[in-house]
């Protein structure tokens, strides 16, 4: 399945990876299945922020309620891997959730993007708008 992201998007999230340079920068997708239509950054609350990432519950709780109040849907979330590859690692995978199953990473200048689905992850060709 193919997953459309516009290039400013794109370039939103690549610039976030840049920013946060040693550690896991995080954030939000929104849209739909195949599509995203808005990203929101995100703090990494994580204990150990270079390999990890925990996105701050209270922006997963506003962006639940901002859906049920007619705002954009989370579809899933971005997160940097600045010092290991561009797929899920098994931490990844420990923590996925069917509810928001897209996943992009961004790991050595690019992004790649992922579906989580019967407990693994699926690799899913991104197209640029």
């Amino acid at each position: 399945m193919d997953v459309t992201i516009s290039r400013a998007l794109a370039d939103a999230i690549l610039a976030h990876a840049a920013e946060a340079t040693e550690i896991e920068c995080c954030g939000l997708l929104f849209g739909s299945a195949t599509q995203m239509t808005a990203i929101a950054r995100c703090r990494n609350i994580s204990d150990d922020p270079e390999r990890a990432f925990e996105i701050d519950p209270a922006a997963l709780i506003e962006a639940h309620r901002a859906a049920r109040n007619g705002g954009p849907v989370p579809i899933g979330c971005y997160h940097s891997h600045p010092n290991a590859a561009p797929r899920p690692s098994a931490q990844d995978a420990a923590s996925a959730d069917e509810a928001m199953p897209l996943w992009i990473i961004v790991a050595e200048g690019a992004l790649s993007a992922w579906r989580f689905h019967a407990g693994r992850f699926s690799r899913e060709n991104l197209r640029y708008v």
